[in-house]
């Protein structure tokens, strides 16, 4: 068995572009992977085809020797585009590899140690208490979610005195606590929006009592032992790792202690092949992962492979792949509706858990390469905000 054909797609999953892989086999097995949606998504076919030059005509079963070959080949280790682009050609692998053996990936992976993998719903904004249960009700009555994420900013944090800021998403929490579900779990997502960790620390001190699932991202990456400054005297589940790219720097977060829940991503990090790395470290300074995940439904599909097989694995985040369109921040319920195609049966929750298909090898979803084609690409690009002085804010 030998790649011998590269096909690349640019669609949309809902209002957001993805780019999808396949890599073709000379004995007519394809295998898929979802690119990380950076923004300039149209930078990815052009690496892709470089990078296939080093898959075209290999064995797909040698994961790890050609995974090692994309990443070694780079002269400087690959950042965010390159690792993107490597981690859907490593999903690719992994499929080829699980259907050629005609078993499901989390096979290969060690087998099964959990019989179904938690998700939790994101819903990214801040709602008013009334609707925020009522959409928590929606969706426990239809998909049997009981864990729930989102935006701690009631008031804009650039144009309020920050102790306000902090105040209002006190009062939020508290009044959330108050009206929704006791046994709901609701995390909180900052968004890497603070600069200083000790106002970082304030706002999560703030929610603390309320007891969040976690509170998620509130400071930029760059600099992590910063992280450790900010876990010292937090109060409540700190979580981050979606901006980190590999198992060094998830190794000094864990060594700064500047974490108690870890958030790679497997569109980012460079596949399962890294992200099991990443793990392991985890797990021997006893933390807990919970995948980053606001993609699509196939990463969903890589993501659960990876969670069925991870022992300290937590929680996965999880869009419905029809429904209500992709936001973040402000305070209302998300009333545009869309739908992902491209995935034919996607995973779908029964009781708040993704159910695994073991009869059914690679990912266990089927592909509609016609919908791709007619979904076409669409044009996406973050929001920065502007801070009341003119200057950009983080976003």
């Amino acid at each position: 068995m030998k790649i011998d054909r590269m096909r690349v797609f640019m669609t949309r999953d809902k209002d957001r572009p993805r780019v999808i892989v396949a890599l073709d086999t000379d004995d007519g097995l394809t295998g898929w992977g979802e690119c990380y949606n950076h923004g300039p998504d149209k930078a990815l076919p052009p690496i892709l085809d470089y990078l296939y030059g080093f898959l075209s005509g290999q064995d797909p079963t040698r994961i790890d020797y050609l995974v090692n070959l994309l990443i070694q080949q780079s002269r400087f280790p690959p950042g965010a585009l390159g690792l993107s682009a490597i981690s859907a050609l490593d999903h690719c692998l992994w499929d080829l590899s699980a259907k050629a053996a005609n078993v499901p990936v989390y096979k290969l992976l060690g087998g099964a140690v959990r019989d179904r993998v938690k998700v939790y719903a994101g819903v990214y904004t801040a709602p008013d208490a009334p609707a925020a249960r009522d959409e928590f009700d929606r969706l426990n009555a239809e998909w049997g979610f009981t864990a729930f994420k989102l935006s701690p900013w009631r008031v804009d944090l650039h144009a309020h005195r920050w102790g306000n800021v902090v105040k209002a998403s006190a009062d939020y929490f508290r009044s959330l606590r108050e009206t929704v579900r006791d046994d709901y779990e609701i995390a909180f997502d900052a968004h890497a929006q603070i600069f200083e960790p000790v106002a970082a620390r304030q706002l999560g001190n703030a929610l603390a009592p309320y007891d969040p699932l976690f509170y998620e991202e509130p400071l930029r990456p760059e600099n992590i032992d910063m992280w450790g400054d900010l876990k010292q005297g937090l109060n409540c589940v700190l979580a981050t790792g979606e901006s980190l790219y590999n198992r060094n720097e998830f190794l000094r977060l864990l060594q700064v202690k500047g974490a108690d829940l870890i958030q790679p991503d497997i569109c980012v990090v460079g596949g399962i092949s890294e992200m099991r790395r990443i793990a392991t470290l985890a797990e021997a300074y006893f933390v807990g992962v919970a995948p980053h995940n606001p993609m699509g439904p196939l990463a969903t599909a890589v993501n659960l492979h990876f969670s069925a097989a991870t022992q300290n694995f937590r929680i996965l985040e999880y869009r419905l792949p029809k429904g209500q369109a992709y936001v973040y921040g402000g305070k209302d319920i998300e009333k545009r509706q869309g739908e992902t195609r491209y995935v034919v049966d996607p995973y779908l929750p029964k009781d708040g858990y993704l159910e695994l298909r073991p009869d059914r090898p690679g990912w266990g979803v089927e592909m509609d390469e016609k919908a791709m084609e007619e979904e076409g690409y669409i044009h996406w690009q973050r929001r920065v905000p502007k801070r009341p002085d003119g200057s950009y804010a983080f976003a």
